[in-house]
C-alpha cells in the first residue's frame, strides 16, 4: 500500500490532473492574455514567415486588443520578423562573453562574406543577418545560432564551412 493511500489521503492516480497540479478550482483559473499571445504571435510568424502589420491586427482581433499593443510587442523581441527573412537566419551573440572571445572578428567577417550588415538580407533571399544578445552558451564563446541550431567555438574557417553549407 502506497505512503499517500495509508494516511488517508486520496492517491494521486484517482485525482483530476488540475488537483495534482495543486488546483482546487480548475475553472477559476485564468491564463494570462500576455503569455498566450506571445504563443500565438509565434503561431502567426510560422503561417506567415514573418509578423506584417496585417497580422498584427489579425491578432489583436483574436485577444480584443489594440493592433498597437500588438505591435509593440512584435517590435520589441528580435525573435519577431516584421519581414520576410531570409531562407537560413544567421544570429551572431555579441554580449560580453562572446565579444571577449572574438564575436567582433566573426561579424566583421559575415559582413565580408555576406556583403550585408546585421539586420539586413542578402539580395538572393538566401541569409538573414543579425546580432542578438545572449544566447546563453558562453562556454562556447564565440558562437551564433543558424537557424535552429547552435554553431560555437566560431573561427573564419568555420564560418566558411557553415555558410557552405547553407543552401
Amino acid at each position: 500500500m502506497s505512503q499517500s493511500q495509508s494516511d488517508g489521503a486520496p492517491s494521486t492516480s484517482n485525482r483530476t490532473p488540475a488537483a495534482r497540479a495543486g488546483l482546487s478550482d480548475p475553472n477559476t483559473i485564468v491564463f494570462s492574455t500576455r503569455g498566450a499571445l506571445l504563443l500565438v504571435r509565434h503561431m502567426a510568424q510560422e503561417t506567415f514567415g514573418y509578423i506584417s502589420l496585417e497580422a498584427e491586427e489579425y491578432v489583436a482581433t483574436l485577444f480584443d486588443l489594440s493592433p498597437a499593443h500588438v505591435h509593440e510587442v512584435v517590435t520589441f523581441y528580435t525573435l519577431y520578423f516584421r519581414e520576410r527573412p531570409g531562407r537560413h537566419v544567421v544570429a551572431v551573440c555579441h554580449n560580453l562573453s562572446c565579444h571577449l572571445a572574438g564575436a567582433p572578428g566573426i561579424v566583421a567577417h559575415l559582413r565580408q562574406r555576406l556583403g550585408i550588415d546585421p539586420g539586413e538580407t542578402t539580395d538572393d533571399g538566401r541569409v538573414t543577418f543579425l546580432t542578438v544578445e545572449c544566447l546563453c552558451a558562453c562556454e562556447a564563446a564565440p558562437m551564433m545560432q543558424v537557424d535552429d541550431r547552435y554553431e560555437m567555438n566560431l573561427t573564419p574557417a568555420k564560418l566558411d564551412q557553415i555558410l557552405r553549407g547553407l543552401a
